[in-house]
């Protein structure tokens, strides 16, 4: 299949002129081509889409319903680029310097974004180093600001870059898109899973998705909220599946699934896994505490701070449950977990919940999406299951 990078940048504006206008004699006038070059350019595209995209009429053209996709994805790629441009630019920028864009400069720095270096993004574009630079330097041209900095011995993009190279990630996983759902293949999806929903409710929703489809293809990235949220900016994934937060950002989209419950959780030959423990009790035994910049490790930070109470000694900072679970069973460590997550030792009895004076914490579980995303039938499947089993598995465990 056709890759996102070997689309013709132009050939895709002249096919949103068309739409646009209703006629190709008219979109050849206002996009400043001729008819036969235009006719040209939207034959290409139907062989590279496989699809017929406008129905003839005497009366002018109309997109078919492959064609509707398509156009919408394609033109929210060029927008996506455009506004990219507009801020990344320190000044206002004269005309439309986007519509010189190529598919080369695109991918030249989406891979210098990802490498760091010009020789292994070359590596990675399939051009020569030269080519490269080139390229840089003209998009450079285009936006009217630096995009490349030196950093050590390799090079980094510096914010306005950066801010391009997002947009430029956005429109390539539109396009990507609207090549895969011309193809008429399974269709792929891209997950971003939190601790939590890795535990019960992705594979339940996973299992039933690929039952119905199971030529789909699915990519799960494991990895904290700051790691996958950067990802889900930048059209890596296509959702996200865990804590939600108080204060997303304007361009984020959260969608609450279920309420979870947050508990303090021991071994069974634990101390304190009799009675009530007070402050002071779990202040004596170590904690094993999520990352820094994390919602977990801030509600545990919450739990003493809010007490006026000191917090208790934490010497290790892990994103990983099956550690967690590992160091619990072995020690007299504490931690502040979903029960959800550790319920198979729960019912083994090799882990209990410690009863304390400190009240369950509640945090709301959801999935996470760009607010202008634009699904496809896949991904609109795997939210339907996925909501089903966010509800079917607050009532039987083990769903």
């Amino acid at each position: 299949m056709t890759a996102a990078h070997d689309l013709n940048l132009r050939h895709l504006r002249l096919l949103v002129a068309i739409a646009e206008a209703g006629s190709l004699s008219h979109a050849a006038r206002a996009s400043g081509v001729s008819q036969p070059a235009l006719s040209q350019a939207l034959a290409k595209l139907e062989a590279t889409f496989g699809v017929a995209l406008f129905d003839r009429t005497a009366s002018g053209v109309s997109p078919t319903a492959a064609g509707r996709r398509i156009v919408r994805r394609v033109d929210h790629a060029l927008t996506r680029i455009s506004r990219a441009f507009r801020r990344s630019s320190a000044t206002p920028q004269k005309g439309d310097p986007h519509n010189y864009l190529t598919t080369a400069h695109v991918r030249g720095l989406i891979n210098l974004a990802e490498a760091g270096s010009f020789m292994r993004a070359a590596e990675s574009a399939g051009v020569s180093v030269p080519a490269l630079h080139r390229a840089v330097r003209d998009l450079e041209q285009l936006s009217g600001t630096a995009l490349v900095e030196r950093r050590g011995r390799g090079v980094g993009l510096t914010r306005a870059g950066t801010t391009l190279a997002q947009g430029f990630n956005l429109a390539h996983a539109e396009l990507t898109t609207a090549l895969e759902e011309s193809s008429g293949k399974g269709g792929r999806l891209a997950i971003g899973a939190m601790a939590l929903s890795r535990s019960l409710l992705l594979p339940a929703t996973l299992a039933d998705l690929l039952r119905d489809h199971p030529a789909a293809r699915v990519d799960v990235v494991e990895g904290s909220y700051l790691e996958l949220v950067e990802l889900l900016r930048s059209g890596r994934i296509d959702m996200l599946i865990g804590a939600l937060r108080d204060h997303p950002g304007r361009e984020l989209l959260q969608e609450p699934l279920f309420t979870d419950r947050l508990t303090i959780i021991g071994r069974a030959e634990h101390p304190l896994a009799t009675g009530e423990a007070g402050f002071e009790d779990l202040a004596a035994y170590p904690w094993i505490v999520a990352r820094r910049a994390s919602g977990l490790l801030d509600r545990w930070q919450q739990m003493f701070d809010q007490a006026d109470k000191p917090r208790p000694d934490a010497p290790i900072q892990c994103g990983s449950v099956a550690l967690i679970r590992g160091v619990l069973v072995r020690s007299d460590f504490l931690t502040l977990l979903s029960p959800d997550q550790v319920s198979a030792e729960i019912e083994s009895g090799s882990l209990v919940t410690i009863q304390s004076c400190v009240p369950d914490t509640m945090r709301t579980i959801g999935a996470i999406t760009r607010r202008d995303w634009y699904p496809t039938a896949l991904q609109e499947q795997f939210m339907a299951v996925l909501r089903h089993h966010a509800t079917v598995g607050r009532t039987q465990p083990g769903v």
